[in-house]
């Protein structure tokens, strides 16, 4: 499994952990609280278990390596 990283644009990080404190760590790109939006989103634990994923989350929060 390959590594996973906050994004290395500090401003990005501030902005989307602010919004996940305004949602109750709910991804703050998306609508709605369903628990597959809470941080880490269901989406991208699913690209962590892809070992051909490499990228970022929906929100560019995490980035993950191969």
């Amino acid at each position: 499994m390959g590594k996973v990283r906050l994004n290395e644009d500090k401003e990005i990080v501030a902005r989307i952990k602010e919004g996940l404190k305004k949602k109750d760590g709910y991804c703050p790109c998306r609508l709605g609280k369903k628990p597959e939006y809470k941080c880490m989103c269901e989406e991208f634990r699913a690209q962590i278990a892809d070992p051909d994923f490499e990228g970022y989350c929906h929100c560019l929060l995490y980035y993950k390596e191969k």
